[in-house]
């Protein structure tokens, strides 16, 4: 694997790809970056062993599974040239990833490094989104015309620093994890559960994925972590935590769906409709006032109250004294009538303007999530927190931003206003809130939103977006110790992005990868067709424990798959008419057909023998002596 980039992103990416997929990575960096270098990839390792479970080192001090730390290869180049990228051996590597911080040089790089290797992997960091598509679509296709094979590995991925770190940053806000695995929209987790006591029952979740390490009875020795059990090892593994996939979500009250049109209630203020309730209060008893007196007919008195009302000229000369006192004051509450329907024009005329634009938090708000920031980072966090159905409040200084017309769009309420001032957070109701998201662009705002946050309400979630590794160490370990009982993470967009690269380097059938202590677990979307472990075989078939195992099958159409009849009703009886996305309840006697894509969980070893893929030369982990857990 080649990774080249200018900032911490670079160094990030390769620490994922040794410690979490054992690559082998050549990494360029610019010169002036060799001080600074040995200073992040310490970090990076720090925190990726950290975040990781301490993989990498156990591993290697198992001599298993993990490539040495000082393997990795640096090249210093000023700039991704044909020259430096032919150094750092672009024409042999599987996989290239371009994280400068600027897109061009990305893209030439980008176009270069086709032309040496047409059959590599592309990943590339953009932040023009659209820009993105079409680069992907021309890079695949000069792959596929130079390779000839329109079905091979040579895929082009565009990928940016907000729609990587999103999910991740979601994850911790609801869940309080960052490491997750997105698919099909959906963010899943892995939890461990411990053993169940006498009369319960253990959580399955949506599959048991591991079982954990356990004191071995009679000889003392640990056993190590089973990774893909089966169905026996599971219910004989008695003394031993599971670790099982669930799926993240929200359990807290949602807000109440948006309507298309305003309601006449909200139109006017409380204050506004007692004025007028009040209005027609005395325009009432005048007009049964001067049918008692004049003895006229009750539909009269109140027409001719209403002329005396709007000033109409009709002076009650000749009249009895009662008619004129009543005129008199008829005339006095329609000038007080006057400013009363001037206000209800104007706060009717305020109030489709607003409707149109942004919401206020509505009362009994309790259970939400506080985001402040709606900048490139922001809009896309608020984009997937409405898709998993969780009510959001947003709170942004800038009236210009970019995600306002998101947060307009999804009929989100906003305030408008500098967090650091008072009463702000108040008005997003920050004491009845279920997490607080900060991902301004300032540390020093997001550390003031946080620490204010925490003197309303010292229970409170607070995830903070911080770019200095490590500030945001110390940030976590100082909240950690001040409020022991509240979750507080701090994450760099580099710390939540480089998982997702390092993903999309691996293929673009790897959704992604989660730790059981000292092991690794893969997960990918894979294509029946051409696979003679899958291809005809049943679900329960198919599952080869300690290597893989089937999850779902994902039966959305696309890419002209699924097309026959026969496979159609196949579906049919698995998930009913009518119903798209992945299922997770696949019956062991469901047969996979060729026109089936399934996801599936595996280990490093596993996959690659699934894909046909020659796995690095390394000693097998199950041979390896047991040793107590980090």
């Amino acid at each position: 694997m080649v990774v080249c980039g200018d900032d911490g992103l670079a160094h990030r990416l390769a620490a994922e790809l040794r410690g979490v997929y054992g690559e082998q990575v050549t990494l360029v960096v610019p010169p002036s970056e060799r001080g600074a270098r040995q200073r992040a990839v310490g970090r990076a390792r720090a925190t990726t062993a950290a975040l990781l479970d301490r993989v990498s080192a156990a591993v290697n001090r198992a001599g298993g599974n993990g490539e040495p730390a000082d393997g990795e290869r640096v090249v210093e180049a000023a700039e991704p040239t044909e020259a430096a990228l032919g150094e750092a051996g672009v024409a042999r590597a599987a996989a290239l990833a371009l994280v400068y911080d600027d897109d061009e040089t990305n893209i030439r790089a980008a176009l270069t490094a086709r032309r040496l290797n047409p059959r590599l992997r592309l990943v590339l960091r953009l932040y023009n989104r659209r820009l993105g598509q079409h680069i992907e679509e021309l890079l695949d296709q000069a792959a596929a015309l130079a390779t000839r094979d329109a079905h091979g590995d040579a895929s082009t991925t565009v990928l940016s620093d907000a729609d990587t770190a999103a999910p991740a940053l979601v994850a911790t806000a609801v869940a309080g994890t960052s490491k997750v695995v997105q698919t099909d929209g959906l963010l899943l987790r892995a939890v461990e559960r411990q053993p169940p006591g006498p009369g319960q029952v253990a959580d399955p979740g949506l599959a048991t994925l591991a079982l954990l390490s356990a004191e071995g009875g009679e000889s003392g020795e640990e056993q190590g972590p089973r990774l893909l059990p089966d169905a026996a090892e599971v219910r004989n593994a008695t003394g031993r935590g599971t670790v099982v996939l669930q799926q993240v979500a929200y359990a807290g009250p949602s807000l109440p769906p948006a309507r298309g049109a305003v309601p006449f209630a909200s139109l006017f203020s409380r204050r506004l409709r007692w004025s007028l309730a009040g209005l027609v209060g005395c325009v009432v008893a005048l007009a049964v006032a001067l049918s008692v007196v004049t003895g006229m007919h009750p539909l009269t008195a109140g027409y001719l109250t209403l002329l005396d009302l709007f000033a109409i000229d009709d002076p009650a000369i000749g009249q009895s004294v009662g008619r004129k006192i009543l005129q008199l004051l008829s005339g006095l509450v329609g000038l007080l009538l006057l400013p009363v329907l001037l206000a209800a024009v104007l706060e009717a005329l305020g109030t489709f303007r607003t409707a149109s634009a942004l919401r206020r938090p509505p009362r009994g708000l309790s259970g939400h999530v506080v985001l402040l920031g709606l900048g490139k980072i922001g809009t896309r966090v608020l984009t997937r927190l409405r898709e998993l159905q969780i009510p959001v409040v947003c709170v942004e200084a800038d009236p210009e931003a970019r995600g306002l017309a998101t947060a307009r769009r999804l009929r989100v309420p906003v305030v408008l206003g500098d967090v650091t001032q008072e009463g702000v957070l108040e008005a997003a109701k920050i004491h009845r809130a279920h997490a607080l998201l900060s991902v301004t662009s300032s540390d020093t705002t997001n550390l003031e939103a946080a620490l204010y946050a925490r003197s309303v309400r010292p229970d409170l979630r607070v995830v903070l977006r911080l770019y200095d590794d490590d500030f945001a160490t110390a940030v976590y370990r100082t909240l950690r110790a001040a409020h022991p009982r509240a979750s507080t993470r701090s994450r760099s967009v580099s710390h939540l992005a480089a998982p997702a690269f390092a993903a999309a380097m691996m293929g673009r059938q790897i959704l992604g990868a989660i730790p059981v202590e000292r092991r690794v677990l893969l997960f990918a979307a894979v294509d029946v067709a051409g696979h003679p472990q899958l291809e005809g075989k049943t679900v329960a078939q198919a599952f080869r424990a300690g290597a893989w195992r089937v999850l779902a099958l994902d039966t959305a159409v696309s890419g002209g798959r699924r097309e026959e009849p026969a496979a159609e009703e196949a579906y049919e009886d698995v998930r009913g008419p009518g119903v798209s996305g992945l299922v997770w309840d696949l019956p062991d006697t469901y047969v996979l057909h060729g026109t089936d894509r399934v996801v599936l969980a595996a280990t490093r070893r596993g996959l690659a023998e699934l894909l046909g893929r020659r796995p690095p030369d390394r000693t097998p982990p199950a041979t390896t002596t047991p040793r107590p857990r980090p």
